[in-house]
């Protein structure tokens, strides 16, 4: 598994709990009652994008392109 560094931000809601998104990627936003539930939404949440926007990029390529899976760093 590869291993990318974002910037989880969580605000507490006034009717209680957290809202949180990651500041680096748009759309991507969730909640949960508790601080821990809203860092494992979001975890959860971030998995899916990246699963789905794998997903759907394997189906567009041909085979004339070449990709490598790389880090980076900020």
């Amino acid at each position: 598994m590869n291993k990318i560094e974002l910037t989880a931000v969580f605000e507490p809601c006034e009717e209680g709990g957290f809202m949180a998104y990651v500041q680096e990627l748009s759309g991507i936003n969730t909640q949960g009652d508790t601080l821990e539930k809203a860092k494992e939404n979001l975890a959860d949440a971030v998995n899916l994008v990246f699963e789905e926007m794998r997903a759907t990029s394997k189906k567009t390529r041909n085979n004339k392109i070449i990709t490598q899976t790389m880090s980076f760093n900020f």
